[in-house]
Formats: C-alpha cells, structure tokens, sequence
C-alpha cells in the first residue's frame, strides 16, 4: 500500500486531526487536577500521548492487515471479548470506580472490556450476516440467535452497571440488522417489547431516575444530579463564539466533573467556542461520511457491512457524547472516541480506522 495512491487520506487527516485534538485538549483539561493529585501536571498527558502511540502503531498495522483475514477471527474475538467481560466480576481482577465495575486490572495495564466488546461485535455481525445471506430474513435461524447474543452482552453489561455502552451495541446491532435486510416485522416488536424494560432499567434505580429528572430540569437540583450538565452549559456559555482561549478555562478548576473524559467536548466549548465546537463536530461528521462512503463502494458484502458497522460505531458514539454535554440527552459515561482521556477508547477507536482504511484500500484496488 503506497501513501500517495492507496491510503484514504481524507481519512487518515480527519482521524489525526481529532487524536491531536485530544492529546491537546486532555493536557489543558487535566493539567492543574494531575497537579493537584499526582504532584505531576503532565500526569494524563503522558499516558494519553503513550495510548495515541499505541493506538496510531495498531491503526497501521489494522491498515495493512487484509480486513477479510477478521472473519477468520471474529466469533473467536467475541467469545474472548465476552470473557474478558466476565473477569470484571472477579474480585481483584475487576476495578470498581463510582459504584460500577467496568475496568479490568491487568498485570501492566488496565482496560474496559465494553470497548473491545464493540469492536468485536461489528466485526462477528458482519461476518455472520454476511455468511448467512438471505437466511437472515428468517425468523429462527436469522434473527433470534443476534438476539440471544445481544441479550447475553446486555446483560453482562447492565449488570457493570454500564447502560451507556448497552444502549450503543444495542443501536449498532440493530442498524446492521436493518441494513442486512433483517425483516422489520421482527424490529419493530423487539424494540416495543424493550420499552418496558428500559422504562424499568432507568426509573426502578434510584440514579439513573435522578439523571432523568435532572436532564428535564436540572435547576431543580443544581448543586447534585444536576450539577454536571448546568457546568457543562456554563461552560458553553462562556466560551461565546471565539471562547475564551487554549487553556484559559475556568470550569475544569474542579468545577466540571470529569472535564478530562466523559465532559471533554464542554472544554472545548468554553476554550475554543462555537467555532471550536463545530469543527470537532464537522470532524465526525466528515469522519463518518467517509466510513460509509467506503461501505457503500465496496462490492465485498463483508466489507460493506463491516465498514458501514464501525462508521456507525464510531459516529454514534460521538454523536451521544455532544449531545450528553449539550443537554440533549441525559447523563451517560461515554468517552468522546479519539478525544477522551482513555486507553482501551482511543486504541480500539484507532483500529477501527485501521480497518476502514483497509477496506478503502481494497475498494481502491478494484476501481
């Protein structure tokens, strides 16, 4: 594969662009609280520029791995990914962090299953849906064994507690389902039979109950459940159109919880402004657009359904993490892929790049 006449480069420049941001944008975030717990400013910097490394050396290697060798791999990467999201359950071996077990402690490094599981699971549907072609029209032998996988992931997942990372598979699964040509006779119900339970996931526990009603009004409760959305907004708020400059932020001294991870995209707005905010935006977008204009050029059905499951992976997730900083959507812990403090986000989101660029490559090949 050559630079100049193989390599995506629309692609590659956006995904650079949004990591850089994120080196940067995690520095700024996290410099005066790394210094103020670690006696080290450049505490996150280090090991976030240690992930992008890593990371960019795993998205080359993905680039130039044939991306039809991952069928070979794909129920033994789901079955492993499964495991690995069993072992959070082991004590000693799991990380409890805010009451939820979803880190996995690891001799030299720690990690978050959940990511790797969705990896994982784009790459198991577009093989199998791929294999069984028309058959996945059919209720028994098509559609009700995604749902027991499905379920079985859910389930592990919700019982972290992580409903964020539940909510996105599930949205990814049934998109690839769709466009696979799953019928939406057997949608439709599935997704009217889960209301109920969703209504029960969320207003039968206590939290997540509160994190509704703060995302209705969060002034109701401003110095609680709805602390981190009003820091959130104020953040916006003060950053105005050109914002108030690199650095400069007043709302990561301790004011917005988890400005370095889950509530990056609100430094960005009060920093860097409207102007900021809607580059990075335009940035997934354009991102996005590219993964399924590769899909939809691609003649290998594989290919095509693995390409249009990561562009959609990688879209969604961005697109729940604004809109959560936004106040559109309640409180979820979702990193900002690519942007967000986070090894195990930032590696697997740079893979998945690997693999488009890949596919791109191919598609490349046979035009």
């Amino acid at each position: 594969m050559t630079f100049r006449r193989d390599v995506d480069a629309t692609l590659l420049l956006i995904t650079a662009t949004l990591t850089c941001i994120g080196v940067v944008m995690v520095y700024s975030s996290s410099a005066i609280m790394a210094a103020e717990r670690f006696n080290d400013g450049f505490y996150f910097l280090k090991r976030q520029l240690a992930y992008a490394l890593t990371g960019c050396l795993l998205m080359i290697g993905a680039a130039y791995f044939k991306y039809q060798n991952w069928r070979k791999i794909a129920v033994f990467s789901l079955l492993a990914s499964i495991v690995l999201l069993s072992l959070v359950f082991i004590p000693g071996l799991g990380v409890r962090v805010g009451g939820a077990m979803r880190w996995l402690r690891l001799p030299g490094l720690t990690l978050q299953p959940a990511e790797l599981v969705k990896l994982a699971l784009v790459l198991y549907l577009a093989h199998s849906l791929t294999r069984k072609k028309e058959k996945v029209r059919s209720l028994s032998k098509g559609y009700l064994p995604y749902m027991v996988v499905l379920g079985l992931l859910l389930g592990m997942l919700l019982k972290q507690p992580d409903l964020g990372s539940a909510m996105i598979i599930a949205g990814v699964a049934l998109a690839m389902l769709i466009v696979a040509g799953v019928r939406w006779l057997y949608i439709l119900p599935t997704i009217l039979m889960t209301l109920p339970v969703l209504y029960f996931l969320v207003m039968q526990v206590d939290y997540r109950r509160r994190r509704i009603m703060a995302f209705l009004d969060p002034w109701d409760d401003p110095f609680d459940t709805g602390f981190q959305i009003i820091q959130s907004l104020v953040a916006f708020g003060k950053g105005g159109v050109l914002g108030q400059g690199l650095g400069i932020g007043e709302q990561k001294l301790f004011y917005l919880p988890e400005a370095h991870t889950d509530f990056i995209f609100s430094v960005i707005g009060e920093e860097l402004g409207l102007i900021g905010v809607l580059v990075v935006a335009a940035l997934f977008l354009l991102l996005v657009l590219c993964g399924i204009r590769v899909a939809l050029l691609c003649q290998d059905p594989f290919g095509r359904n693995l390409a249009f499951g990561l562009s959609l992976l990688l879209g969604l997730e961005a697109f729940v993490n604004l809109a959560v900083c936004m106040g559109l959507l309640p409180t979820k812990g979702l990193a900002l892929p690519f942007i967000s403090y986070g090894g195990t986000s930032l590696v697997v989101s740079l893979v998945a790049v690997g693999i488009l660029l890949n596919i791109s490559h191919s598609v490349g090949s046979q035009t």
